[in-house]
C-alpha cells in the first residue's frame, strides 16, 4: 500500500478484518471454551497448546511448537516484509478456581487477531508473529521467551486481558517472589518442650511482623503471603516450616528495599525463637508494565469503533496486578488494555470471575478483543511514521524508568 495508506484504505482493510473474525468467531468461541473447561497450570498447557497450533495449522500458518526450548510455546508468522508485530496468546489456569483469570479470553483473542490480520499481512507491508507465552501465573514463560530471542526484531507488541470494566491499561506492579522454610528443633510438646524449637512459632511471628510492616508501606506496594510446612502432628514440636509470599512494588528500583524490609520481618522470627531461616528469591521477577501510549491511543480509539469505551483506570476503576507482559514492555513498545466480559465489580481471581470468562460476555470480549487488536496491527503497519512515533516514546519512557 506504500508508505501511507489513505484513511479510506485503512477503514476498508479494518472492515475486512474485522469480517474475518467475524467469519472464524464459532471457532474461536469454541476454542475459548474447550481451554476455560480443561485448566492447565504453569508450563503444563499441553491441551491449549495442541488446540491452538492445531488451529493455527489448519489456517495454514505452519506453527512452531515447543517453541523457544518450552514444551507449551508456540510461534507462528506471515507477512514477508515490513514492521513486525506481535500479538500475544495466553492459556495457563489458577489453582483450584481455574481460568479465573479469563486467559482463555486472552488466548482465542490473541488467536483471532493473529488469523485477522495474517489475512491481510502481504498486502499491508506488515509481518506478524504470533506467540503463545505460556505460564504467566508465576512462571514468567515471556521473561524465558524473551531471553532465547522470541522478540528479537519485534517493533510493538499487544495483548488484551478480560476484566470487569473496558480500561486502556491495567494498574501492574514489580513483583518476585520469596520462598521462607525455617529450621527448629523436635521434641515432644508435651514431655519435654523445653528441649524444643518451634519452627512453627517462628514462621507465625514472621508472618505477625509482614502484618505489622503493611501499615507502613506504600500505596502502590503489596505483601502476601501463605504457609506451606507447618508440622507432623500437635505433640511434637515443630522442627520444620515454610512459607510462600510476594513481594510488590512500583518498579524494580522500589521493589529492592521493600524486600530488605520484608526478610528483616521474617529473620526476627527465626531469631525470637532460636531457629535457622533460609531464602530463596524465585526467580523470574516480574516487572511494571510501561504501556506505550501512541499504541494505546490507536487501541482505544478502534474500541470506540465497536461501541466500547477504554478509560484510564481510577480508584472506582481498576485492576491491580502483575504480570510478565511487564518484562516485555522493557523491550518492545507494548499494551496490555483490559477488556470488559463481567459486570461492574467482579474481580478478577475468583470464581465468579470464572464463570464470566465462558459467558456470553465473555465469549464477545473474544471477538471484540481480537477485532480491536487487529485494527490496531493495522494502523502500525499502514503508517510506517506511526511505529516510529512508537519507538521513540518507548525509548524515553525506558530511560524515565
Amino acid at each position: 500500500m506504500g508508505n501511507k495508506a489513505s484513511q479510506k484504505e485503512i477503514n476498508a482493510i479494518k472492515d475486512l478484518v474485522c469480517d474475518e473474525v467475524d467469519a472464524r468467531a464459532s471457532m474461536l468461541i469454541e476454542a475459548s471454551h474447550a481451554i476455560h473447561a480443561n485448566p492447565e497450570l504453569n508450563f503444563e498447557e499441553h491441551f491449549a497448546h495442541e488446540l491452538l497450533t492445531g488451529l493455527l495449522e489448519d489456517e495454514g500458518l505452519s506453527p512452531e511448537r515447543n517453541a523457544y526450548d518450552l514444551d507449551t510455546a508456540f510461534e507462528a508468522s506471515a507477512g514477508s516484509s515490513g514492521p513486525t508485530v506481535a500479538v500475544l496468546c495466553e492459556y495457563d489456569a489458577l489453582p483450584d478456581i481455574g481460568h479465573a483469570c479469563g486467559h482463555n479470553i486472552i488466548a482465542t483473542a490473541g488467536l483471532g487477531a493473529g488469523l485477522a490480520a495474517a489475512a491481510v499481512a502481504e498486502q499491508m507491508g506488515g509481518r506478524l508473529r504470533i506467540l503463545g507465552t505460556p505460564a504467566e501465573e508465576g512462571g514468567g514463560g515471556k521473561v524465558f521467551m524473551a531471553d532465547r530471542g522470541a522478540f528479537e526484531g519485534v517493533e510493538a507488541a499487544m495483548m488484551v486481558h478480560p476484566a470487569a470494566g473496558d480500561l486502556v491499561r491495567m494498574n501492574t506492579i514489580a513483583i518476585q517472589r520469596l520462598h521462607v522454610a525455617y529450621q527448629g528443633k523436635a521434641a515432644h510438646a508435651a514431655a519435654a518442650p523445653h528441649r524444643g524449637h518451634n519452627a512453627l512459632d517462628a514462621a507465625v511471628l514472621g508472618y505477625q511482623n509482614v502484618a505489622a510492616l503493611r501499615q507502613h508501606i506504600r500505596p502502590d506496594e503489596r505483601i502476601h503471603g501463605i504457609f506451606g510446612e507447618s508440622g507432623a502432628k500437635p505433640n511434637i514440636v515443630p522442627e520444620r516450616s515454610s512459607m510462600e509470599w510476594y513481594v510488590r512494588s512500583k518498579n524494580a528500583r522500589t521493589l529492592e528495599p521493600l524486600k530488605k524490609r520484608v526478610l528483616n520481618c521474617l529473620e526476627a522470627g527465626a531469631h525470637a525463637t532460636s531457629c535457622t531461616m533460609t531464602h530463596d528469591w524465585i526467580d523470574p521477577y516480574y516487572a511494571d508494565m510501561v504501556d506505550n501510549e501512541t499504541i494505546c491511543t490507536l487501541y482505544a480509539a478502534n474500541a470506540h469503533r465497536l461501541g466500547r469505551d477504554p478509560i484510564e483506570p481510577d480508584n472506582e476503576n481498576k485492576v491491580v496486578g502483575s504480570t510478565d507482559m511487564g518484562n516485555v514492555s522493557y523491550l518492545v513498545p507494548s499494551i496490555h488494555p483490559m477488556i470488559a466480559v463481567a459486570p461492574h465489580g467482579v474481580p478478577i481471581h475468583t470464581p465468579d470471575f470464572a464463570t464470566h470468562a465462558r459467558s456470553e460476555t465473555g465469549d464477545q470480549g473474544v471477538i471484540d478483543g481480537a477485532k480491536i487488536m487487529a485494527m490496531t496491527i493495522i494502523d502500525l503497519w499502514a503508517d510506517k511514521q506511526t511505529i516510529e512515533v512508537a519507538q521513540d516514546e518507548f525509548r524515553e519512557a525506558i530511560e524515565a524508568s
